[in-house]
């Protein structure tokens, strides 16, 4: 009876030490990890370096700037673009007049409808006279009479497309057909208009026409030409003969009406015309240069129909 509870009592005494032991041992492997935490040192670099990166940035920025040669390097790189934009737009204005350009191309969408009525109706229209503000022309789009440069730009490439179209009728369409058009065209164009000069030297007449006056001038028949072409595919070559005369009479007078007052500048100041071989010169010059109208547009265009 006395010899089990002792048995049972040194049983647990020895258990206790033993767990015990087992108790320590897992507490020290939970208090002391196999590997260090370095994340949040990491997150403590990050942070300093984000904090101390803008600093760095504006300091390293800031000795630039304050650097007396940067800034001289810097001055004197834009002086020279400056310079530089300066005489390439010079150059580029000797040889292209891009300001007067500008003038030519103000054009709105009344304008062109205007002047495209007058260009194939100019009987009615009575004031031909260009507008002026403070010694300068006003713009077209301001002006039905002043010249322009959209119309007869337009009027090319519209009537190389109208002349691509007539030659694809008839089976006769090629790229280097389309372009021989093309540069026909372009070429008597130019040819007109150094002609028109070269009269106005040899005749020695003082006006305000310049190169891109008579180049806008000469590009108007291109609208009476769009139209006879048209009318002909259309309704065969009896209404191309008809719409043809038609413009052909309207840009004969539209030129004469239009030439007269910058030809015959001194003569419409008076009210009439003065008598003298010059003026006679001047006379024939208009006549020439509006007669010579018809004649290319019919020149250009009466291959197109068959």
């Amino acid at each position: 009876m006395d010899y089990t509870p002792t048995q049972s009592g040194s049983r647990q005494r020895k258990l206790q030490p033993n767990m015990r032991l087992r108790r320590s041992s897992v507490d020290g492997l939970e208090g002391s990890q196999l590997f260090e935490d370095t994340s949040r040192a990491a997150r403590g670099l990050q942070t300093g370096n984000q904090q101390a990166g803008p600093q760095a940035a504006g300091l390293s920025s800031q000795s630039i700037l304050s650097d007396p040669m940067s800034n001289l390097a810097m001055a004197y790189g834009s002086s020279l673009a400056s310079q530089g934009r300066e005489m390439v737009d010079k150059n580029l204005d000797r040889f292209i007049p891009i300001s007067k350009m500008k003038y030519y191309f103000a054009v709105d969408t009344v304008y062109v409808g205007k002047k495209l009525g007058l260009l194939v109706f100019p009987y009615m229209h009575e004031n031909w006279e260009v507008s002026y503000q403070k010694d300068t022309p006003v713009a077209p789009r301001f002006d039905v009479n002043a010249p322009d440069l959209y119309i007869p730009a337009m009027g090319f490439i519209t009537y190389v497309l109208v002349a691509g179209l007539a030659l694809g009728t008839q089976n006769r369409f090629s790229p280097e057909l389309l372009g021989v058009q093309a540069s026909s065209a372009l070429v008597w164009l130019i040819m007109e208009v150094l002609a028109v000069l070269l009269s106005l030297y040899l005749v020695t007449v003082n006006t305000d026409l310049t190169t891109i006056d008579l180049l806008a001038f000469s590009g108007y028949k291109y609208v009476g030409m769009i139209v006879g072409v048209v009318a002909g595919l259309l309704f065969g070559r009896p209404a191309y003969y008809l719409s043809l005369l038609w413009c052909c009479a309207a840009i004969f007078v539209f030129m004469i009406r239009t030439l007269r007052l910058k030809l015959l500048s001194e003569a419409a100041a008076e009210g009439r015309l003065v008598r003298g071989t010059r003026n006679q010169l001047r006379m024939y010059l208009t006549m020439s240069i509006a007669a010579a109208q018809p004649i290319f547009m019919y020149w250009l265009t009466y291959h197109l129909i068959r």
